[in-house]
Order: structure tokens, then C-alpha cells, then sequence
């Protein structure tokens, strides 16, 4: 994509699509590439968990603590303030480019040279050899930002997708063959290092713009103010997030961290599969309905909607068939991770719900208002995580789940005020979903204990019996209690509908993208 015309203004084509349909194509086809770098990930994530130690993910995992904070301060920030902004030409993304660039280089210099600090907090003197291999992602991470968020408000989500999928199979290619090889935790450094260097390589061949040199222009001031924000809020609710690992590693050392941060990361997984392309989607669709209050809210709760049933039948499910997918994923020596999974599991549908908050701030312009919400989740998950210490691993995977359903709708009303989005609605919305979960999960679960054959079956075999067995009962426990709860098969239909919809087509102008200003 080109994404400047000869006069400097960013190309936006038009087409006959409706807007509806550039959010669900586009949905349709972020969700297909996710779902291959999710199936991708797990391969990765079976045959590593073979070859590595949990203490080789650990001694990692206490690295990339820090490193992501610093690696996704331009992604979290300069990508919304691209896309959310109505009119942008070269000379401010050129400005942009050049900040952010900056600033990662900076960033990455002090990382490096804060290895040796993080080696003595810890103890381990290993950490400070990880942190300096690790900046490289940091640097690497600020070139590509504001090609990607090009992309992005270019409706390419299809380029964007692709070069994720790509990204992430140059990377788990590079950790598989390194950890045959015996390179120990260097495999996970050296995969993070590749991903990152490939998604830079591929942003740029993509999105073929180069920048000019950095001058004076209005309106830089204003799209780094609206970025600060963004960023402020990242950061507030990236240590929010990471606080468990800081405190499990801290306190219990890289073992016990490798077993929690799998369970960790096993789970949100798949909320990272769902929530990551609606919130691709819905940013720069939402942001030009802000002048359409109605429809605004009318798509929101349509979101909400869809994540509700969708995320309350994935954590029930889960919580359910948890250790049995462990044990069948990572095999015997994961078994304490299976256990903390169970724990985190019934998280999934509220966290799904929680996070929708995030895009709809950053549509309606009001950064401002996510970053004080952060500071107020800050506060909240971190006395949580102080008082599940005590019980170790699993009092803090425990208070993890409670905190997203404690905060969730108070998040959503929070978010939607300035656009008059009520309690009632979101409630009204993904009730009967978060009522239907629990309902299907015991009806299943006390099936699956009435047969002790079943429950005592061991190994390998008898995890994937029980857990087939369990996915059916529940599935199906689970759409009845839909279907009875709506008094129809509505919602089903609903969902199948946007399903087909989200299905590639082809089209009389492949070359041009989808349309936001006709009406859909």
C-alpha cells in the first residue's frame, strides 16, 4: 500500500461496501490469521514445553517482564493516535515515525545497561546476559510501528494479518530448531529476536513509505499528546498485568513462575486471539461513527454482545477440561501448571468483556479517560494480588480471575458514559450468556463424576477421553441453556449469520479497499 498521494494526503479509495461489512470482512479475516498464529503458537508451545524447562521459561519470563513494557510503548500509543486522528499526511507521520524511533533506541540503550540491576534483584546473574539480547526487540519494535498502524487505517487488515502470520511462523521456526539443538532458554530469546526483525522486514515491504526528515508541523503536538495518554494508560495497565509475575517470581523463584506464567499464558491465549482483531476492527470503524451516537452505541452493544457469548462459553469450558488439556498439551512434568489453569480459566468471558473498554475510549478521543481508569485498576488488582500471595501461585491466578469480573462492568459504563452507554444495556446485552456458562458447566460436570470410570481413567489417554467428553456435554449444555434463556434460537442465528458474513467473497475490485464513508 502506498499510503500518500503526490500532494502528501493519506489515499483513502472508496467502495460500494457497506460499513457493517468492512467490519465484519475485516473481523473475518484478522480471526482467521490470529487463529492460524494461535494454532501456530501452540505447536510451538507443545513441542517447546518438550525440549525446554519450566525454568528456562521462567528465567525468560522475569526478562520479559520489563522488555515488553518497553518493547510495545510506540505499538500502544503512536498506532491508536494514526488511526483515531481525521486527517493525518506525511509530514505528521513522517514526525511521528522519527519520535518513536527515538524513543526506542533510547529505551533499548537503558534496558541493556539495566540488565545488571535485574540480575542482582533476582540473583540470578544469567538475567543480566537475557535484558541485553532482549533490547534488540525493543528497537526493532519502534521501526515498524507506524507502518503497521498505516496499514491499519488503510483497512489492509488482511496485509497487517499476513505479515503476523509470517512473523510468528519465522520465529517459532527459529525456536524449534535452536531448541533441538540444545540452545536451552537462549531458544526463547532468540525467537523473540526473530519475530520482531521479521514483523519490521514485512511491515516495510507491505507499507513501501519512506519518511522525511522530522520538521515543524502543526497538529504533532497534539497526536503526541493524544499517544502520552494512550501510553500512560499502557503502562499503568501493563505493570497492572505483570505484577503477578513479579511477585510469583520474586517470591517463589523462576520454577514456580514457568509453571504459572504457562498456565498465564495458556489461558489469556485465546482471549489474545479474539480480542486483538476486534479491537484492530472496531478502533478505526468506531471512530467514524463518533458523529453518529446511535449507531455508535447500536455497534458497541453488538460487540458485547458477540464476546459474551462467545467468552463465557470458552471459560466455563476451560475451567472444566483445564488440567486434562494441559496434561495432553505439555505432558506429565506441566501437571502444577494444570492445576493453576483451572484457577485462571473462569477469567476468560469476563476478561473478554473488560478489555472492550479500551477501543471504545480511544473511538470516542478520550485517552484521558482510559489512563485514570487504569490507575483505578491498578489499585484494585494489585490489593487483590496482595491478599492472594499468601496461598501462593494459585491465591494470585485466583485473585487474577476475580478482578475481572469485579471490574468489568464498571469498566464498560465507565467507557461508554460519554457516549450514553448505560448499565441496563451492557447488562441487557450479556446476561443471559453469563448466566448459560455456569449452568452448562455443572450440568457437565456432574454428569462426567457419575461415571468413575471416566474420572479415574490415567494417562494420556484417559485426559483426552475425559476432556472430548466433557467439550461435548458442555457444548451442548451450553446452547441449550441460550436457546431457553432467549426463548429462540435468535442469538444462533445471529452468530451464524455474522459468521457467513465474515467469510472471504470475491470481489469486482480486488486492489481497492473497503469503504468507510458509505453508509452500512
Amino acid at each position: 500500500m502506498t499510503p500518500f498521494d503526490e500532494h502528501g494526503r493519506f489515499r483513502l479509495h472508496t467502495d460500494r461496501d457497506g460499513l457493517r461489512r468492512v467490519a465484519v470482512r475485516g473481523a473475518g479475516v484478522t480471526a482467521f490469521a490470529t487463529a492460524m498464529s494461535f494454532a501456530i503458537q501452540m505447536i510451538a508451545t507443545v513441542i517447546l514445553a518438550r525440549l525446554l524447562t519450566p525454568a528456562d521459561f521462567g528465567l525468560v519470563a522475569i526478562v520479559t517482564t520489563f522488555s515488553l513494557l518497553l518493547m510495545n510503548v510506540g505499538f500502544n500509543g503512536v498506532t491508536e493516535a494514526v488511526v483515531q486522528r481525521a486527517e493525518l499526511d506525511h509530514g505528521l507521520a513522517s514526525n511521528l515515525f522519527w519520535i518513536n524511533t527515538g524513543t526506542g533506541l533510547c529505551l533499548a540503550i537503558a534496558f541493556a545497561a539495566a540488565g545488571s540491576l535485574l540480575a542482582r534483584l533476582y540473583g540470578d546473574p544469567r538475567v543480566a546476559a537475557v535484558a541485553a539480547a532482549m533490547s534488540a526487540t525493543i528497537f526493532l519494535s519502534s521501526l515498524s510501528v507506524v507502518h503497521l498502524a498505516l496499514l491499519k487505517r488503510g483497512m489492509r487488515f488482511s496485509a497487517v494479518s499476513g505479515n503476523d502470520v509470517v512473523a510468528r511462523i519465522v520465529s517459532v521456526a527459529v525456536s524449534i530448531v535452536l531448541g533441538w539443538a540444545a540452545w536451552g532458554y537462549w531458544t526463547l530469546v532468540a525467537g523473540a529476536v526473530a519475530l520482531q526483525l521479521a514483523t519490521c522486514i514485512g511491515a516495510w515491504a507491505r507499507c513501501p513509505w519512506t519518511p522525511g526528515l522530522p520538521r515543524r508541523r502543526a497538529g504533532t503536538g497534539a497526536m503526541v499528546r493524544f499517544a502520552l495518554n494512550t501510553v500512560g494508560h499502557f503502562a499503568t495497565n501493563y505493570c497492572t498485568r505483570n505484577l503477578d509475575n513479579f511477585l510469583v517470581g520474586w517470591f517463589f523463584g523462576p520454577q514456580s513462575l514457568g509453571f504459572y506464567k504457562k498456565a498465564y499464558d495458556l489461558c489469556v491465549l485465546p482471549v489474545a486471539q479474539i480480542s486483538d482483531p476486534l479491537h484492530a476492527v472496531a478502533l478505526p470503524i468506531l471512530s467514524r461513527l463518533v458523529g453518529d451516537p446511535e449507531r455508535h452505541k447500536r455497534y458497541v452493544l453488538r460487540a458485547l454482545s458477540t464476546l459474551a457469548f462467545v467468552g463465557m462459553g470458552l471459560g466455563a469450558g476451560l475451567a472444566l477440561v483445564g488440567q486434562d488439556l494441559i496434561y495432553v498439551l505439555l505432558g506429565p512434568q506441566w501437571t502444577e501448571s494444570g492445576r493453576i489453569f483451572t484457577f485462571f480459566a473462569p477469567a476468560v468471558g469476563g476478561l473478554l468483556l473488560y478489555l472492550a473498554y479500551g477501543w471504545i475510549h480511544l473511538s470516542l478521543g478520550r485517552p484521558d479517560r482510559m489512563f485514570r481508569w487504569a490507575v483505578i485498576e491498578f489499585a484494585v488488582i494489585g490489593c487483590l494480588f496482595l491478599l492472594g500471595l499468601p496461598w501462593g501461585p494459585i491465591g494470585v491466578a485466583s485473585a487474577w480471575a476475580v478482578s475481572a469480573w469485579v471490574l468489568a462492568v464498571p469498566a464498560l459504563w465507565y467507557a461508554g458514559r460519554p457516549a450514553d452507554l448505560g448499565i441496563g444495556s451492557i447488562l441487557g446485552a450479556v446476561w443471559r450468556y453469563v448466566v448459560a456458562a455456569p449452568l452448562a458447566g455443572a450440568t457437565a460436570a456432574t454428569i462426567i463424576h457419575r461415571i468413575p470410570a471416566l474420572v479415574s481413567a490415567p494417562g494420556l489417554l484417559g485426559a483426552i477421553d475425559r476432556g472430548l467428553m466433557a467439550f461435548l456435554l458442555f457444548g451442548a449444555a451450553y446452547l441449550c441453556a441460550v436457546v431457553v434463556l432467549h426463548g429462540g434460537i435468535t442469538p444462533l442465528r445471529q452468530v451464524g449469520a455474522l459468521l457467513r458474513d465474515m467469510l472471504p467473497r470475491p470481489s469486482h475490485h480486488p486492489d481497492v479497499p473497503p469503504s468507510l464513508v458509505t453508509s452500512g
